[in-house]
């Protein structure tokens, strides 16, 4: 029998059966029905609940009730942990000073979010079954941005925001019907993406595509006509591509997962029986097969978004529509990146924004690294892998920008020298994300840790060496070389200097 523990699992039992029939557990057929769901709704919300022909307040509605029927068929009563936080952080953000009421949210929702981890932690260690924790990691990322942007915009001023502070301020509260619509709205309950209330309101009136227009630099316009007719561009074959894939990751994960289990990392014949070099290549197929499952989700909620118009970024230079405003990954760019910097922007790519938003960009530049991972990390949960794979993510990520200062500017000229350099630097990252990830996948502390120890960790030793000692050897006269060069679009600066978003979520 496919069923999960009923003592944990509250989630719809009406495909019993058909979980009896294919052995696959009950709450990955419920998650599959309700992307399903969604995903027929998407196209109708957009066509029938279009804002030209309904009201914002009707559309409110509409994908709040949808979000919470879906919740409810997702998770049974634990819906209703769903629903607390929010709940709570809605009255602190009406009668907090907003000087300060989003710290109070961060830690409130922060505070909330670890009890519901370590509830899952006690009763459920280790299971992938499906549970209100990855929702309501999506749900901590909306209503503590919504208080970082209320906060900016009712008590800064222009000049002391950044370029994306000021796109995100909010300078009006939100009504309950915008608010909880924005929190429970079915685009992106199950599985994100991370949608900012700007971006969100925006879609609900229309303006995004009003915002976009048809520009080669990309630039945003806020001085629109309202009554000015704008082409709304298809999201269809985006779409329908989205779908392709996310089933064949599906496919894929399904097919390969049980020869490459992860878990193996863990007997004792892999620990004392596989030189490094065997180690690394296993664990570089496994971790890939258990990101397929992440690609699944991901980019299917991407294509549900996008199916009813959210998304939209405008054009580029061939006036080909761009839709990938919110998004959770991009895989060829995560899979193929150059740095560790590069790779880690394009993994859940709205977790990555939303940690710049309201830690990295908000502290002392010296602590600004330390912070975001820390946060990362709580945001995730207590399992011990988990801050094995951030605190080495913290190393590699100061060891990268190292190298980067005091040995890349040899490698740009001629062009086939930096082709070079550019591939040493992309098998490195694969690499360096394989080793300090595999532990993020086991969760245990002592499996990991004997794992790295049988391979003296070598990784850790490079990583701290370049960190430590290639600084002293850099030129003097290369510093004037490493000004930054101006960006051309102001919102590609938004992931520089990339801050890991880790796995889930």
């Amino acid at each position: 029998m496919a069923f999960v523990d009923d003592a944990y699992y509250d989630g719809s039992r009406l495909f019993a059966w058909l979980s009896i029939a294919t052995g696959i557990p009950i709450d990955q057929i419920n998650f599959a029905a309700t992307q399903i769901v969604a995903l027929s709704l998407a196209p109708l919300f957009r066509g029938y609940l279009h804002h030209s022909k309904t009201t914002p307040a009707t559309r409110h509605a509409f994908g709040l009730v949808a979000g919470l029927l879906i919740g409810c068929f997702a998770f049974g009563r634990q819906v209703l942990l769903l629903a607390g936080l929010p709940s709570i952080c809605y009255p602190i953000m009406r009668t907090q000073d907003p000087h300060n009421m989003q710290q109070t949210v961060l830690t409130v929702s922060i505070i909330y979010l670890s009890c519901i981890h370590l509830h899952r932690q006690v009763y459920d260690y280790g299971s992938s079954t499906l549970d209100v924790t990855g929702p309501l990691m999506v749900i901590t990322q909306k209503v503590t941005s919504l208080a970082f942007s209320l906060h900016d915009g009712l008590t800064r001023k222009e000049e002391e925001m950044t370029t994306y502070q000021k796109y995100h301020a909010v300078r009006n509260f939100p009504t309950a019907l915008e608010y909880f619509s924005y929190v429970f709205h079915f685009h992106t309950l199950m599985a994100g993406p991370a949608l900012f209330y700007k971006d969100y309101i925006d879609f609900i009136h229309g303006h995004n595509f009003k915002l976009h227009p048809v520009n080669p630099n990309n630039q945003f316009d806020s001085n629109f006509n309202s009554r000015k007719v704008v082409l709304e561009p298809s999201s269809t074959l985006v779409a329908v591509k989205k779908i392709i894939i996310s089933v064949l990751c599906a496919a894929l994960f399904v097919t390969l997962i049980p020869t490459f289990p992860i878990q193996r990392a863990k007997d004792d014949d892999f620990v004392e029986g596989k030189t490094a070099s065997e180690q690394m290549v296993y664990l570089f197929v496994a971790t890939i097969l258990v990101r397929l499952k992440f690609y699944h989700a991901w980019v299917l909620a991407d294509a549900i978004c996008n199916l009813s118009g959210i998304g939209f970024n405008g054009y580029d230079a061939k006036g080909t529509p761009k839709w990938d405003l919110v998004s959770n990954v991009d895989i060829l760019k995560f899979e193929f990146g150059l740095t560790l910097r590069d790779s880690i922007e394009h993994w859940n790519k709205g977790t990555n924004v939303w940690l710049r938003m309201i830690v990295y960009e908000r502290v002392p530049s010296k602590y600004a690294t330390f912070l975001t991972y820390s946060l990362s990390a709580f945001w995730h949960g207590f399992y011990p892998g988990y801050y094995l794979t951030f605190a080495s993510g913290a190393l590699f990520t100061y060891a990268a920008r190292a190298v980067r200062r005091c040995i890349r500017h040899y490698f740009q000229e001629p062009p086939v020298v930096k082709a070079f350099y550019d591939f040493v630097t992309m098998v490195a990252t694969r690499v360096v994300m394989t080793y300090i990830t595999f532990s993020f996948v086991l969760l245990e502390f002592w499996p990991s840790v004997r794992l790295y120890l049988s391979t003296y960790c070598w990784l850790h030793l490079v990583a701290l060496s370049a960190t430590l000692v290639l600084p002293q050897f850099s030129s003097r006269g290369h510093s004037s070389t490493r000004k930054s060069t101006p960006l051309k679009n102001p919102f590609s600066q938004l992931s520089s200097n990339g801050v890991t978003s880790g796995i889930n979520g």
